[in-house]
């Protein structure tokens, strides 16, 4: 699990034969293979660590899924290592298993802030509510505003400093994991009358 605050913004050396390099100096000392990391939203497992460079295999689906698979040398990366007992909440809880990509539509001041404003795929806005939760690159947020096609969301000067999102230019495809309180409502009211009643019956025997 995850918290949506990035603990550093690292840099995408390469993707080769299914693996990920990455640099990032400051939470490499922490990490052991094993661990997982949200890169940028992703949940992916450490399997190497040396010096400040990490090493995490990548699925074919998850190339499919994401952004990763369009990254570039050099291109910025939010890092977070997931969550430990103890660990402070600031954020909300994310599970790294992102739905699908965005497309950044602009970035827009407004007074101290800005407004980023990201199209979603109908099958994505579904599973967002006004003032819920969002994680847009790995980042907690908050929805501002829903329109048609797409969903807003304000960026303080501290998120613009110490994450990605600042320097995203039009066009671009953000990951997106939806509130996953809102995912679990929207399959129940989905489910069929037989699957509820199921499920009530599983609840009053105690299996849920």
């Amino acid at each position: 699990m995850f918290t949506g605050i990035i603990r550093e913004v690292g840099k995408f050396e390469k993707l080769a034969s299914g693996r990920i390099v990455l640099s990032a100096p400051l939470i490499a000392p922490r990490l052991q293979p094993g661990d997982s990391v949200s890169v940028s939203g992703v949940c992916l497992t450490l399997v190497a660590a040396e010096g400040p460079r990490l090493f995490m295999d990548v699925l074919d689906e998850t190339l499919k899924v994401t952004n990763l698979g369009g990254l570039r040398p050099g291109d910025p990366v939010n890092l977070e290592p997931a969550l430990r007992a103890g660990d402070e909440m600031g954020g909300h809880f994310l599970s790294g298993h992102v739905d699908g990509v965005g497309r950044l539509v602009s970035l827009a001041a407004e007074g101290k802030d800005r407004v980023l404003t990201v199209e979603l795929p109908a099958a994505l806005r579904k599973g967002v509510v006004p003032r819920g939760s969002i994680a847009l690159e790995g980042v907690s947020l908050t929805v501002a505003a829903i329109r048609a096609q797409d969903v807003s969301v304000h960026l303080i000067p501290f998120t613009l400093a110490h994450t990605n999102l600042g320097m995203k230019k039009t066009g671009a495809l953000l990951n997106v994991e939806t509130d996953l309180l809102g995912k679990y409502v929207s399959s129940f009211l989905s489910a069929t009358p037989a699957e509820r009643k199921l499920e009530d019956e599983l609840r009053r025997s105690g299996f849920l």
